[in-house]
């Protein structure tokens, strides 16, 4: 299924398109190169929004949940991209150790466990599950929807305290499916002797999204210099506002500074192309997930307007942590549909190859507003191996293969991001 775009697919984002296809060639070469100098993460995923008129990334998790929400036909893609990532690691690989949120009550999570699970052991890998809760003293079964079990045991320390495993399971990797934004448990901390993917940075305790966007920022520079294109059509404007308490009149009055300053650059760019829409910002911290701490703003004077309650969940994070960080970032509108709701479509990556994806659907959601929230549901993207490739011969605007080639395209750029991100916040650059 391709949504259609609200706005015809004309102006700034087809003149992308085609300058995209006509460049196929060069775009896959520079990838090449980029993923001999950098080593990417070892899964994401990419949260895109499609304005019609400019198409850009708005948040990549190094941590993705949701793989249930792909299409199975994706299955083969997926199982030959986690073999390439786990060789890198550990060629000889046997056991692989999957570390999941500690929110086993989500029936949805424990699918995409269960999916995990399916496409790691298609690699030849043995997986189990294991648990950071305290409160897990022996394996427990956990059923899901469709009748089967998966199993969460408790995690053992090896007798050196250099490797971590269950009991008698050795794993040769530790793969996190928890972003960690509670913090770096003591038990993962000190493994000598494993890898563990991704690195302990890469969770909320330490990442932040301005770092993020600052490399994505000069990845996209880059890039557009090779397609001949405006970055500003693939990249968001984005402030960082630091520390915000929005109790606090002086903290408010340097967000609205800071929100009138990023408005004034995009209505510039708006001015430019011609774009009548309005213009927008979204405030959101600068380290979480779940689309929490969240808020659109049009205007500055907004933020005077928010009232208490508001002002509360804005300093609230997942698992009730305060927020107080935050960035401001342009906002994008999502200008496709899937019967009258807005979409935005998330795309998946294993090592550097787009594995599949869906659209984020929310049908009491305008085009300038989150999507990640309670009440959206999922439609796979209806990614095949041809939809992989352009359709250098269609006329562009037209066909399923060259949108989700865009979307492809758009996502490795925040890969490569998310790898320069990486390697610039370890604590160990040496290994790099």
């Amino acid at each position: 299924m391709v949504p259609h775009l609200v706005t015809a697919l004309n102006g700034p984002l087809l003149d992308l398109e085609n300058k995209i296809l006509a460049a196929t060639p060069a775009i896959e070469r520079w990838f090449r190169l980029e993923w001999q100098e950098h080593t990417p993460p070892f899964y994401c995923s990419v949260d895109l929004r499609n304005a019609g008129f400019k198409l850009a990334p708005v948040d990549t998790n190094l941590f993705p949940g949701g793989f249930n929400n792909l299409s199975p036909e994706m299955l083969p893609l997926a199982v030959q991209a986690a073999m390439a990532a786990i060789d890198k690691y550990c060629p000889d690989a046997k056991n692989l150790l999957l570390i999941p949120e500690q929110n086993t009550g989500n029936t949805f999570y424990l699918q995409n466990l269960a999916r995990l699970i399916q496409i790691f052991r298609q690699t030849g890998l043995n997986v189990r599950l294991g648990s950071l809760s305290p409160d897990l003293k022996k394996p427990t079964p956990l059923e899901l929807p469709d009748g089967s079990m998966i199993t969460l045991e408790p995690l053992e320390r090896s007798k050196n305290g250099r490797r971590l495993g269950l009991k008698n399971f050795d794993p040769c990797t530790v793969l996190l499916n928890n972003d960690l934004s509670i913090g770096i448990p003591d038990v993962l901390e000190n493994l000598h002797e494993q890898n563990v993917l991704p690195p302990l940075h890469a969770g909320w305790a330490v990442r932040r999204k301005s770092n993020h966007f600052a490399a994505y920022d000069e990845v996209v520079k880059k890039f557009s210099k090779l397609i001949d294109v405006d970055p500003w059509m693939l990249n968001p404007l984005f402030k960082v506002c630091g520390e915000v308490d929005f109790h606090a009149a002086e903290d408010e009055e340097r967000l609205i500074a800071n929100v009138d300053s990023l408005l004034a650059k995009i209505r510039k760019k708006y001015k430019e192309y011609g774009i009548k829409e309005t213009p927008f910002v979204i405030i959101k911290a600068d380290a979480g997930t779940y689309g929490m701490g969240i808020m659109s703003v049009r205007h500055s004077s907004e933020i005077k307007e928010l009232s208490r309650v508001q002002r509360n969940n804005m300093a609230l994070g997942k698992e009730g942590l305060e927020t107080s960080e935050i960035i401001i970032q342009e906002g994008v509108h999502s200008f496709e549909r899937i019967n009258d709701a807005v979409a935005e479509p998330v795309v998946y990556m294993i090592d550097r190859y787009v594995v599949g994806g869906f659209y984020r659907v929310h049908a009491d959601r305008a085009a300038n507003e989150n999507l990640n929230a309670p009440g959206a549901h999922y439609v796979p993207l209806a990614f095949a191996q041809q939809h992989a490739l352009p359709d250098l011969l269609a006329k562009a605007g037209t066909t399923a293969p060259n949108r989700f080639y865009m979307y492809g395209v758009v996502a490795r750029l925040a890969a490569v991001a998310a790898s320069l991100e990486m390697e610039r916040t370890d604590p160990n650059p040496e290994i790099y």
